[in-house]
């Protein structure tokens, strides 16, 4: 491996100028139905806390040590326990513990559906409670704006004067 830092070299690979158009969409596809595999046996079993070093779990999980770094980078916000995945080699032990409800959120904020569709959350989240998360991660990405106060409306600072007598001016 050359000296750049694994992630740093998975998101070249992954992010480069050379995974637009059709070869980018390939290299996703392919990726996600890994991704999907790995996800499916870790939803299966949660009390099941994979542990080992990256080159382990990329044999295990039978992916390129790169594509598992890929993962790595993808689920290390929902783990209990974040990943030192800047300065990730081979050799590094790594877990994936995840908390349940965070991975859900982000699966939902990543729009991953073939994520957060899958049928083992059934085991693990009620429906109603997936719903709830659902909405929970949407609203959170949604930007309220406050109603503009009006010259002649009362001043929001509570002094009893018109807006524009008070912090209008």
């Amino acid at each position: 491996m050359s000296n750049n830092s694994l992630l740093k070299q998975w998101r070249e690979l992954a992010y480069g100028q050379e995974m637009r158009g059709k070869k980018g969409e390939r290299f996703w596809g392919e990726y996600f139905v890994l991704e999907k595999e790995i996800y499916k046996g870790l939803l299966a079993d949660p009390d099941n806390v994979v542990k080992g070093t990256v080159k382990e779990l990329a044999e295990k999980y039978d992916l390129a040590v790169l594509y598992m770094v890929g993962f790595l980078d993808g689920i290390n916000d929902s783990l209990k326990e974040p990943n030192p995945i800047e300065e990730m080699t081979e050799d590094t032990e790594v877990n994936l513990g995840f908390d349940i409800e965070k991975l859900y959120r982000n699966m939902v904020d990543c729009k991953a559906d073939w994520l957060y569709e899958l049928p083992e959350w059934d085991a693990l989240l009620t429906e109603e409670r997936r719903k709830e998360l659902y909405k929970e991660q949407k609203a959170s990405g949604t930007v309220v704006k406050d109603k503009k106060v009006g010259r002649n409306d009362p001043c929001p600072c509570g002094s009893g004067k018109k807006y524009k007598f008070c912090c209008g001016r």
